[in-house]
């Protein structure tokens, strides 16, 4: 064997691991990105599980706010709907400002807020609050490496031939969104 032979065949093998590795890595990375979204799917769904709840409570001491109420269920609705992280990053910013709604109109019921019952469902939100954005935080980190790995050379090479396709954030369209509900613990 010739050494320009040998030069070829080494130079072959190492496009083909470049390739074996690029493959596997974009694949590992989709696969975490999947596996996030899977969490904050989970901890959304925990967030919708409680709003019905929420309404039950806030029913029996404003029952003639009814377009508060009802807002909320349409906001839930939507949210246990939508499939894709756009879709329900804008369901949730819906449902975001109807729990806003909701604890404002709380507000002016001392009674309920005195409610253990309530108080302890201000409680669970706030928890699966903090979990949803430390999921989604997660989430939009792996993303972020998909992404980036997707764009970079030379690995965009073998994601264009493999066609991987960037993922989207999951992201809050408009400000006042990106502020929790308030979760109030007073009397």
């Amino acid at each position: 064997m010739s050494l320009a032979f040998l030069i070829f065949l080494a130079a072959v093998v190492a496009i083909v691991v470049f390739v074996i590795v690029s493959y596997n890595r974009l694949v590992s990375l989709v696969q975490r990105t999947q596996s996030a979204w899977s969490d904050v799917d989970v901890q959304l769904k925990r967030r919708t599980d409680l709003v019905p709840n929420l309404v039950e409570s806030v029913k029996g001491y404003a029952a003639h706010e009814r377009g508060t109420l009802d807002a909320v269920v349409r906001a839930r609705g939507a949210a246990v709907a939508a499939q894709t992280p756009e879709s329900r990053a804008q369901a949730e910013g819906q449902l975001t400002q109807a729990l806003r709604g909701l604890f404002a109109l709380a507000e002016s019921y001392p009674d309920l807020k005195a409610s253990a019952n309530f108080q302890a469902l201000q409680a669970s939100l706030g928890e699966i609050e903090d979990a949803v954005q430390s999921a989604r935080r997660y989430f939009n980190a792996v993303v972020r490496d998909l992404n980036t790995a997707i764009e970079i050379f030379p690995s965009n090479l073998v994601a264009g031939f493999f066609q991987f396709r960037e993922r989207a954030y999951f992201e809050l369209d408009r400000p006042e969104e990106r502020q929790v509900p308030k979760v109030s613990f007073g009397a």
